[in-house]
């Protein structure tokens, strides 16, 4: 492997920042961060996804003297951050179990000879006692551990081999260790410090907030029309989208409907083949406007920047799940949506899998927990972004953020008591055996076949309800699942079933609030904060003609297009239009390894285009 690493020891934080990266200076907390491991500290970041975590180490590993090891859980993010880093000029490499033998040979003679400076490596191989007795000869900068959340049980993606890694504490105490994670709840924090001998370091929080996503949220009524018109209001054809969905099944059907629409889809599950995966996950990174249709297993390796919206068709299991998924969306920083569709069968399916589960009665009170502020998310008739920072110990000032659907458009509540003692008595009535579309008719007057079959039509609840739509009735349903008073025989065909929290209602001791239904989920004015497309330099000649070289210089190298410059990075050089490379040296995102190697191919279609 050549060496690509720059003498930097000798460097200050901040010149490595400017010299290596091309940033200007640090954003947030991110010069504490560096400065506290520097001077030997451990610690814990809570910081959101594009916030900026990687710099907390990289920036110190390369500063301090020796090895920094990153500890990584997935092989496609190692690759994809050593990439990175080498085409910043940093002697990155990886270590993992699909490394041909002879690289992982060549990675074990350069850091026998002192040739890497930042070696990212799995948990499983980090464990073994050979890599450890490696480490041991040579001095270490530090540990950073990334995706820190798979170190705890509670996390949203608990990796068993992460809990391992307290071992660092006692066979390197004197190297500095950085836990680092973009979602952890209170609960996991604290869990995360006590596995990791992190009890007595601090807990540097960078908040959670991503404004610049648009969150919203409804029910699933017609899913594939909802899909289509979120897409299109999201930026059609702009970056690249992802749709989460429940089983493997629906997302190879998903992506077949949306492909039949004229979509560039691909689909992505854990059952697939080994080859199929890497195929699609090539064809996400490598920068083309596709959509991938998945399931969570197309999670932490997603290191692209302009992924310009991402949609649940089913109820994440937790708040900390949604956040860590809809955060793929817009890590560039620039304006991304999300959204989430689910019904009352989601509700109850999840909360069974929660009850019928092996797992100790604590850990059950724990994912119900989960599960319920779930729902208060998609139920809720206040600010969802306010509900959800909440799940991560932060409560923010206004009562409103200004970029979610409840606060662009509030919905209308109403006095739902008589609507959910007509729902509810016609479950009793009918003898609890039916699904919520048969309900509907008995409660609307309409004498189908299976009405007069049992007789239904007798029933003193036949026709009570005509005032209200077959929405606004499959809303009352849907919303007294999610408060718990009725529940769904996921076992059977989904028929509604009272529970004890109906009571109180059907006796006019509960005065019930309801959300106005509407047949699709409102749309949201076009503004700064709903658009999907690089919206100052769009259609600009200089930024599609620099976009069209950097798609030919990633294609000749084999890489994302986004390593070699940022979207950001293109719409400042075409504003401030470089006249050479000193000019070019002073743009946010132009490392000096970045200026030796592109300058003159940047510098060319500035004076080519004018």
């Amino acid at each position: 492997m050549e060496s690509l690493a720059p003498e930097s020891t000798h460097l200050a934080p901040e010149a490595v920042l400017h010299r290596i990266f091309g940033h200007a200076g640090f954003r947030g907390r991110q010069a504490e961060i560096v400065q506290h491991v520097m001077e030997g500290g451990s610690g814990l970041v809570l910081m959101p996804t594009g916030g900026g975590k990687s710099l907390c180490f990289q920036v110190p590993a390369l500063c301090r003297p020796g090895l920094g090891v990153v500890v990584s859980p997935l092989i496609a993010l190692m690759e994809d951050q050593v990439a990175a880093l080498r085409q910043q000029g940093v002697a990155a490499a990886a270590l993992h179990s699909d490394l041909p033998e002879e690289q992982a040979r060549e990675v074990r003679r350069d850091l026998a000879r002192g040739a890497i400076k930042l070696l990212y490596v799995s948990p499983e191989r980090l464990s073994l006692d050979t890599t450890l007795a490696r480490l041991a000869e040579r001095p270490i900068a530090l540990f950073a551990i990334d995706e820190a959340h798979c170190v705890s049980q509670w996390g949203h993606h608990f990796r068993p081999e992460y809990r391992g890694l307290g071992m660092l504490a006692e066979r390197f105490p004197e190297v500095p260790r950085l836990a680092l994670t973009a979602t952890a709840d209170p609960r996991t924090v604290e869990d995360i410090r006590a596995q990791l001998g992190l009890a007595e370091s601090p807990v540097f929080r960078g908040g959670f907030d991503r404004p610049n996503i648009f969150i919203s949220a409804a029910a699933r009524e017609q899913e594939r029309a909802q899909l289509r018109a979120f897409i299109k209001e999201a930026g059609d054809g702009a970056g690249a989208g992802i749709v989460y969905c429940g089983t493997r099944n629906k997302t190879e059907q998903t992506a077949e409907w949306l492909r039949a629409d004229g979509h560039d889809a691909l689909c992505f599950h854990a059952g697939m083949a080994a080859e199929d995966k890497r195929d699609a996950h090539r064809r996400f990174a490598r920068g083309d406007a596709v959509i991938m249709a998945a399931t969570i297993a197309f999670g932490m390796g997603i290191d692209r920047p302009d992924v310009r919206w991402v949609a649940h068709l089913d109820l994440p299991r937790s708040p900390e799940s949604w956040y860590q998924e809809i955060g793929r969306a817009g890590r560039d920083g620039l304006p991304a949506r999300a959204l989430l569709l689910y019904g009352a069968g989601d509700i109850a399916l999840a909360r069974h899998r929660i009850a019928e589960s092996p797992a100790p009665d604590e850990q059950k009170r724990i994912e119900r927990g989960r599960l319920e502020a779930m729902v208060s998310i998609a139920e809720a008739a206040t600010c969802r972004r306010r509900i959800l920072l909440r799940c991560f110990g932060e409560t923010p000032e206004a009562e409103t953020c200004g970029a979610c659907d409840v606060c662009r458009s509030p919905p209308r509540l109403f006095d739902g008591t008589i609507a959910a003692q007509k729902l509810l008595s016609a479950v009793l009535r009918t003898g609890r055996r039916f699904g919520v579309g048969h309900l509907v008719d008995v409660l609307r007057g309409r004498t189908t076949e299976k009405v007069a079959q049992f007789a239904h039509d007798q029933l003193p609840t036949f026709g009570v309800g005509k005032d209200l739509s077959d929405t606004a009735w499959r809303g009352v349903a849907r919303q007294l699942v999610a408060m718990g008073a009725l529940d769904v025989a996921i076992e059977n065909h989904g028929e509604l079933v009272p529970t004890d929290a109906a009571r109180p209602i059907l006796k006019g001791d509960q005065k019930v609030l309801l959300r106005e239904e509407a047949l699709t989920a409102r749309a949201t004015p076009r503004d700064r904060t709903s658009r999907g497309a690089e919206p100052a330099m769009a259609g600009d000649p200089l930024f599609d003609a620099l976009r069209a070289w950097r798609k030919r210089e990633a294609e000749l190298q084999a890489l994302p297009a986004y390593m070699i410059f940022s979207n950001e990075t293109l719409a400042s050089i075409a504003r401030m239009r470089p006249q050479d490379a000193e000019d070019l040296a002073m743009i946010p995102g132009v490392g000096r390894s970045k200026l030796e190697r592109y300058a003159d191919g940047v510098l060319r279609v500035v004076r080519e285009v004018g």
